[in-house]
């Protein structure tokens, strides 16, 4: 099965209808909502008046942009968003520092969606990632069998032997506790190098997670192109409801 899923949903009113009008043609099946965000409340109304299927985008690599954040939750994503956008090691480190600012930050946006939506979220991925960061991955798990996106998969010779590693040890580790797909892949990079074919017959016997950005016009122009969806009548295709 292949998830098409669109991230950055709520995040502005562009980001969130051109996800919608992929959605409405098919050639998207799920999208993943940020909270406290300028068109978060509309997002919302426009998911369940579609029957979107929503998971969580949690965020910790901006700030909220959102009107009337309640100061100390705004001071807080400050500290992280300072942390772990410092460089691209700092969300590899656990800091016992900031323990408390992840929790609270956590906890604000997961009740946030569950307002928003009137439902638990069908899946929680991350903005950047940055669920997959050492504070989330040591000190905050999720609960059990939530379904997670994992780290993005490799063909035999991509990224060194250090990263693969690291990258098979998280995704073990993530694999006994929560519930996630087979392969994980990037839409654009796939367009860009070719690899969608590969992908589309991974899919063909197991759970694959394509990820995309409808506002990225490279993106958006291949999703809604003859070449992609003729692609996607080969496979089947489902939403992060039905993994």
């Amino acid at each position: 099965m292949l998830i098409i899923n669109a991230d950055d949903w709520g995040r502005s009113i562009a980001e969130t209808d051109l996800t919608l009008a992929c959605y409405q043609q098919g050639r998207v099946t799920s999208t993943s909502a940020m909270v406290f965000m300028k068109d978060s409340e509309r997002a919302a109304d426009v998911a369940r008046a579609n029957a979107v299927d929503v998971g969580l985008h949690l965020n910790f690599a901006e700030q909220f942009t959102a009107g009337q954040i309640p100061a100390p939750l705004q001071a807080c994503q400050k500290r992280l968003v300072t942390f772990l956008m410092r460089n691209k090691y700092s969300q590899l480190l656990y800091n016992p520092l900031l323990g408390r600012d992840f929790s609270y930050s956590y906890q604000a946006q997961a009740a946030e969606f569950e307002r928003l939506y009137q439902t638990a979220p069908s899946h929680i991925d991350g903005h950047h990632h940055m669920h997959l960061c050492g504070n989330m991955l040591l000190g905050l798990p999720l609960p059990r069998g939530t379904k997670v996106r994992r780290n993005f998969s490799f063909w035999p010779g991509e990224k060194g032997r250090i990263n693969r590693a690291y990258r098979a040890l998280v995704d073990s580790w993530l694999r006994r506790r929560y519930r996630m797909t087979d392969y994980f892949f990037d839409l654009l990079q796939c367009v860009r190098e070719s690899k969608f074919e590969r992908v589309a017959r991974l899919a063909k016997s197991s759970s694959v997670e394509l990820m995309t950005h409808p506002a990225v016009r490279e993106e958006n122009e291949y999703l809604q192109g003859d070449a992609f969806g003729l692609l996607v009548k080969q496979v089947p295709i489902g939403s992060y409801a039905q993994l």
